[in-house]
């Protein structure tokens, strides 16, 4: 075999598919007939050869499988998957299981068990972009795609009951026994009798990545001479150096990016400027606009003294763009002889540093560059880092765009409004785009003046997330006090965009954190050029609640927002909503006490109950021994 080049290539390997649990085998004989030859099928059943054949109906199955040359195999137990297949036969692309039970009068905690064991096999047979198909009754997974929906504690609870696996559901539709003429399905409480179709739903199951790829990485840099470690936070993990604005990048964020810098560019002459301003600052130089709290990262530089090249020489590759953010850090400086500062060549041992929250902290040196421009829209593109409490639209990490205008006082009546109503044109245009044709537009982009007069917050209204998301979202601000020198004939004007917000009302995603995924299947929903409905691949991932209580330190003062920062690390944030439930004061010693409920979901990775419970314990701990509390 060729490609068009003439160049030889392998001939692609058959799919693969494993039927489980089969009856009397009438869907592995209608499957097969509708199957491309190259394809491989293999059947399977409980029960040995001698008892299925006592069954005409499967004896004729059987035999028109046979025919065809299909595998056929008794006795496979398809919680023991891995037993009945050597290590070269397996990796299934699909593996078929079709209403699966216990037998009998079984309740649902057995044919959860027989669900569990079931995934956890497949996870040792299952090719790496396979999937596992379940076909249940109506109402027995427990998801909200049943119609109607059990209550969680009555129902087979079949995406926890994956996650044992380490499978996530990636879609669900209706099963219908039509769509394969000849199969009828039996074995009701183990009985030639079919189960009740109607309503029943195919549920299609594949991998999850793992929790360990999302672990905190170290990265070594260079600043000068000298090399230093540098410790990602626990609670970005997997957030720093992703490379998301890059050129070469197609993740959404740099989609409206370049859509949003492109249209303001037909109102107004551009200056792309490099984000090589330091990513990192000795200090607190952040500026934020009125309104706006922000909380930076701080972290410690250790002095890397080792002689390891290999991982120098791996580390500087995967760094080089990354680097240049750090390239203009200025290093501590200490008195000279003569009192005056001198700069080390240096820093000794460890350097506390933080990471910037806003790229309104550039500003001032935007506007004091031998090349800014007044009348020109400077744009400045890059990630920040602000501790927040854990909130569905609060994020740790998101990309920034900051448009700057610089012009003469006098055109301010001209310059501002022109600035905003293309602003707010733009936006609209964007926001609108998935609305349903001749639907009522309510107002979608709001300028809200802020108390100090000259800043205003950029308000939206979440049309995509249906109606108990149409409350106000702030997307970015506008400010003209982003600097400390007065210019007297200059007027400037700041506009700061959270992309990644921005990226998920258009789109209509609903959960941050999923932005920032390494799962591939993410980037596969976005065709450049087009904006469609964003589809997750993991859906209804169960919820897992604990509660929390302990007594505050009467001499330190607690800190909520650690609190939530710590919850984030430990959680791998994987905790959606922290609930505060009430403070308790002891009549006697009136010492103080607090009580929070903490909900655990993800949305990209396969959670066990187990595991929350795991990092519920962590995270008691974590707390105890960070902010001085006593457990209760």
């Amino acid at each position: 075999m060729e490609k068009a080049n003439g160049e030889p290539v392998e001939a692609m390997a058959p799919r693969r598919l494993l039927l489980v649990g089969e009856g009397n085998f009438s869907f592995a004989a209608a499957l097969s007939e509708t199957l491309d030859p190259s394809v491989r099928l293999t059947a399977t059943c409980l029960q040995d050869p001698v008892d299925v054949a006592r069954d005409p109906v499967a004896r004729e199955n059987l035999q028109r499988l046979r025919e065809r040359g299909t595998e056929v195999r008794f006795c496979v137990d398809c919680t023991q998957l891995a037993k009945a297949f050597e290590p070269h036969d397996r990796e299934f692309d699909r593996i078929y299981f079709n209403f699966p039970h216990c037998g009998r009068k079984a309740g649902v905690a057995k044919n959860r068990e027989l669900l569990a064991k079931f995934f956890q096999s497949c996870a040792e047979v299952l090719a790496e972009e396979g999937e596992v198909h379940v076909a249940l009754c109506r109402g027995q997974g427990g998801t909200p795609a049943d119609k109607p929906q059990r209550e969680w504690h009555n129902s087979w609870q079949v995406v926890a009951m994956a996650a044992l696996g380490g499978l996530i559901l990636s879609d669900v539709h209706p099963f219908s026994c039509e769509a394969v003429p000849g199969y009828k399905c039996t074995g009701y409480r183990s009985q030639n009798k079919c189960f009740r179709v109607e309503g029943a739903l195919n549920h299609i199951f594949t991998r999850s990545l793992l929790f360990e790829d999302s672990q905190p990485r170290i990265f070594r840099i260079k600043l000068g001479d000298q090399w230093f470690f540098l410790p990602e936070p626990a609670a970005l993990a997997g957030k720093l150096n992703r490379g998301f604005l890059e050129t070469s990048s197609c993740h959404p964020v740099k989609t409206i990016n370049e859509k949003l810098i492109a249209e303001l560019g037909t109102a107004f002459p551009l200056k792309r400027l490099k984000c090589s301003f330091p990513l990192l600052s000795l200090g607190d130089t952040n500026v934020q606009p009125s309104g706006v709290c922000l909380s930076a990262f701080w972290i410690g530089l250790c002095e890397d003294n080792s002689n390891d090249k290999s991982l120098t020489t791996e580390t500087t590759a995967e760094m080089e763009d990354f680097v240049v953010s750090f390239s203009e850090l200025k290093l501590p400086k200490s008195p000279g002889r003569d009192g005056k500062e001198e700069a080390h060549e240096g820093i000794c041992g460890q350097a506390k540093v933080c990471l910037r929250s806003s790229l309104l902290a550039h500003a001032q040196a935007v506007v004091q560059s031998p090349g800014f421009l007044p009348g020109f829209l400077h744009v400045l593109s890059g990630p920040v880092f602000r501790k927040c409490n854990v909130l569905p639209f609060a994020m740790p990490a998101f990309h920034e765009t900051l448009f700057i205008l610089g012009f003469n006082k006098n055109l301010k009546d001209s310059y501002l409004p022109s600035l905003l109503d293309h602003l707010k044109g733009i936006l609209d245009g964007l926001l609108t785009q998935l609305l349903p044709e001749n639907s009522v537009l309510r107002r979608s982009v709001e300028f809200v003046l802020q108390p100090n007069g000259k800043d205003s917050l950029i308000h939206v209204n979440s049309h995509n997330f249906g109606p108990d998301y149409v409350k106000d979202l702030i997307i970015g601000s506008l400010t003209t006090s982003a600097i400390s020198i007065t210019y007297e004939d200059q007027c400037f004007v700041f506009v700061s965009i959270n992309l990644d917000l921005l990226a998920m009302l258009i789109w209509g995603i609903s959960d941050w954190r999923i932005l920032w995924t390494f799962d591939s299947r993410f980037l596969k929903n976005f065709v450049p050029g087009k904006i469609e409905p964003f589809k997750n691949y993991s859906l209804y991932p169960p919820c897992y609640v604990h509660d929390i209580s302990f007594w505050l330190d009467e001499k330190e003062e607690f800190d909520e927002l650690e609190f939530h920062t710590v919850a984030r690390a430990v959680s791998q944030d994987t905790i959606i909503s922290i609930q505060f439930l009430g403070r308790f004061q002891h009549p006697k010693t009136e010492q103080v006490s607090l009580c929070y409920r903490m909900t655990y979901q993800t949305c990209d990775k396969a959670l066990t109950q187990q595991q929350a419970a795991s990092m519920q314990s962590q995270f008691r701990k974590e707390i105890q021994q960070r902010l001085h509390i006593t457990l209760r």
